[in-house]
């Protein structure tokens, strides 16, 4: 570019009017937008004169800029953010310019020529200006920008502030004096308040060292309001034209937001014929058809993929077994590890997915910004479930194999060793997947304090409203300590009477008879709880519980029956396995008229349908042996006719007959009265048959074999008698 000292005098003429009519409207663009860049009319004109703007060749830094631009053009061993504006500012605006004009060349279609060079040349090319624009970018203080898209939003940053730094740099109306370390000690010293900040004179550039996130930081940097800034300041000067000058680059920030890839496009994409790529780069504000397109299919697949995935997920919970059926405790870990798989997928593709927005298809700006937090949302809300599930396999597969170690193999051992670990291991899920919902909101740019301030909410909501949930948490852990009930035993808490399924650190379930009962742990613990199971000397050992059954027995019962009945429930008892340390015993209470018959043992099962079938066929065998018991003797009358000889050979005959049937044994026959009509004998005998119905059977065929024998011997068995008397009166009328 030429210098104004030899421009002709009518052109100085004619710009110097320019200038003056520029001035007039208000300079140009810069001055409708408080964040852009402010006009220099301001400026001290000399002789009271309007001046042009100043080249950059003009400029007092421009030599200090050349040399810059000349050490970052051959090996990249600098640094851009230095202990000076001037140190900063030059080598970021020489940085940035190297960048544009290596960007431009890569990103050109390749010749026969430069086809001829390799592969590894041209990536170690683009290699070097990637280094040097994240060099760059790290002149910008870009706090102000939330996490989750500070370094995409930062790079945006740069470029724009190149290009505002090119119109600055070419329509200044005064010499911008950059200063260094020591020209800062000078400014400071007349300031009545000094600052490590500058300003570039007529802009709202600033440079400052004071930096909030590192306050021991001592270089400078373009600062955050600047950095927040820019986006507008580069929306005021786009659309004029860039004034020729040898650090300009009119196309970077077009070529960086219209072309996939990162700087440099990638081979496949400059490959494309020029008309097609013409086509795919049609401008749809700040995208192109083909980033829109890419974006939009990539966002398909994605959501596809993760329906897919959460309807698996809901799948795991239809097919999860119903609690209490046999063996599914010990597949819950399995099924555990299934859900932690289910998810797993989810978490790299979100990041691939991501990266392929991002990176490849080059997504910037307000696009970039609504991409980037769905995706980060997506990824810590499945990161949060990951996590949870990822403990609560841990905890199912650690309960297991406790279990194994320590010899317990059953449902119910597993269970018990289950309701301890698991609420560990959910806890440390949940409170795992709470940081990473803290972590979600200061990633999507949500101020650290304020999400202090949420922190705090739980605490609060705790201290106010939360009392009960703590005093049942103390209470489970109290119940888990203490241990007045474990998992399957049977118990009366309170009212409530069933077996225990599930002690939680927040409560417990009793299943009752008829439903399941949940009672919140700090009513368990005031509540007065009857444990009727026994627990084993040994931890390995099973539990049992008690298992009690009473009949009264109605009537008029001899000893000798009593003793049978006695005899028959011990052979009973003794011969149900599932009964551990049977107990037969009569009972007499002295408001009964009649003996009970009392059954007491422990047994080891678990759950009411066990219980009550166990229970139900006890009783149905008991009632079949109080029957047995009172058939067992039989009362035998004799006529008064019979000789003293016949009723010598009555107990013989009796004894004949029933030791015909080789499950019977004959005890005694006794005349045990002289009745008023009969001689009344009494027949004792027992069996050893296991089925009521044979009993019956060989009763029905003794008795028969009774009549049989007494008929032979000559022996009656008298008709009932009853006597009537009358008096005379009715014998008159008879």
């Amino acid at each position: 570019m030429r210098r104004w000292s030899r421009l002709p005098r009518f052109r100085f003429l004619l710009a110097l009017t320019a200038v003056v009519c520029i001035a007039l409207q208000g300079f140009g663009p810069l001055q409708a937008a408080p964040l852009a860049v402010r006009p220099l009319a301001g400026a001290a004109m000399p002789s009271g004169l309007a001046m042009a703007p100043i080249p950059i060749e003009q400029q007092p830094f421009y030599p200090e800029l050349q040399r810059a631009a000349a050490a970052w053009s051959d090996v990249v061993l600098n640094t851009v953010v230095g202990d000076s504006p001037r140190h900063t500012l030059l080598n970021f605006y020489a940085v940035m310019a190297e960048v544009g004009r290596r960007s431009e060349q890569l990103g050109r279609p390749r010749s026969d020529a430069e086809d001829s060079r390799s592969a590894r040349e041209r990536e170690e090319q683009i290699s070097d200006t990637d280094l040097l624009f994240q060099l760059a970018v790290k002149a910008l203080d870009a706090s102000s920008f939330p996490e989750s898209v500070r370094v995409d939003m930062a790079e945006e940053a740069a470029i724009q502030l190149k290009h505002v730094l090119d119109y600055v740099f070419s329509h200044s109306f005064q010499s911008i004096d950059i200063p260094d370390a020591v020209g800062m000690k000078a400014i400071n010293d007349r300031r009545t308040s000094p600052s490590e900040s500058w300003r570039i004179p007529g802009t709202a550039i600033t440079l400052t060292s004071i930096l909030e996130d590192h306050p021991e930081n001592e270089n400078y940097l373009f600062s955050a309001e600047t950095v927040a800034g820019i986006r507008e300041m580069y929306r005021e000067i786009r659309d004029y034209p860039v004034v020729e000058q040898p650090f300009a680059t009119p196309e970077f920030f077009q070529d960086f937001v219209y072309t996939p890839g990162y700087l440099v496009p990638p081979d496949w994409y400059l490959a494309l014929p020029l008309s097609l790529r013409r086509v795919l780069e049609v401008p749809i504000d700040d995208q192109t058809l083909f980033q829109i397109a890419c974006v939009v299919l990539a966002l398909l697949l994605f959501l596809a993929v993760l329906f897919w995935l959460i309807r698996l997920l809901l799948d795991s919970y239809r097919d999860q077994p119903r609690r209490g059926k046999e063996g599914q405790a010990w597949n819950l870990d399995a099924l555990a590890w299934r859900r932690f798989l289910i998810l797993m997928p989810l978490l790299p593709l979100t990041r691939l997915v991501k990266t392929f927005v991002d990176d490849v298809v080059n997504l910037t700006g307000l696009p970039l910004v609504i991409a980037t937090y769905f995706f980060y949302v997506v990824w810590y809300v499945v990161a949060g479930f990951f996590v949870f599930y990822f403990f609560e396999a841990v905890g199912r597969s650690s309960a297991e194999l406790l279990a194994r170690v320590r010899g317990r193999t059953s449902n119910l051992q597993l269970q018990r060793i289950n309701n301890f670990v698991m609420p560990l291991t959910r806890a440390i899920g949940a409170l795992s997947a709470v940081a990473l919902g803290y972590r979600l909101l200061i990633v999507l740019g949500l101020p650290a304090n304020t999400v202090l301030a949420f922190s705090a909410v739980p605490g609060l909501a705790i201290g106010l409203g939360a009392s009960k949930l703590l005093g049942n948490l103390f209470a489970g852990l109290s119940i888990q300590t203490d241990r007045p009930l474990r998992v399957g035993e049977f118990c009366r808490v309170g009212e409530n009477l069933g077996y225990i399924t599930k002690i939680g650190l927040r409560s417990l379930e009793l299943q009752t008879l008829e439903s399941r009962v949940t009672i919140p742990n700090s009513v368990a613990e005031e509540a007065t709880i009857v444990n009727y199971s026994r627990r084993g000397m040994r931890s390995d050992q099973p539990p049992t519980q008690a298992l009690e059954l009473r009949l009264q027995l109605e009537g008029a019962w001899s000893p000798f029956q009593l003793e049978e009945l006695l005899r028959q429930g011990r052979r009973l008892v003794g011969g149900v396995g599932e009964l551990i340390e049977p107990l037969v015993t009569l009972e007499r209470r002295p408001d009964d008229s009649s003996p009970a018959l009392i059954v007491f043992a422990m047994v080891e099962l678990h759950g009411w349908t066990a219980y009550l079938s166990l229970r139900e066929q006890l009783l149905v065998h008991l009632e079949e042996l109080v029957e047995r018991a009172q058939l067992s003797e039989i009362a035998l009358g004799i006529a008064y006719g019979t000789t003293v000889e016949q009723l010598r050979q009555i107990p013989a005959l009796m004894q004949q007959v029933v030791e015909q049937d080789t499950a019977l044994q004959f005890h005694a026959c006794r005349l045990e009265r002289i009745a008023a009509f009969s001689y009344d004998h009494v027949v004792e005998f027992s069996s050893n048959q296991a089925d009521h119905d044979a009993f019956e059977d060989s009763l029905h065929e003794l008795n028969r074999r009774i009549i049989d024998s007494l008929s032979r011997a000559g022996i009656e068995i008298p008709f009932p008698t009853q006597t009537l008397m009358l008096n005379q009166t009715d014998a008159a009328h008879a």
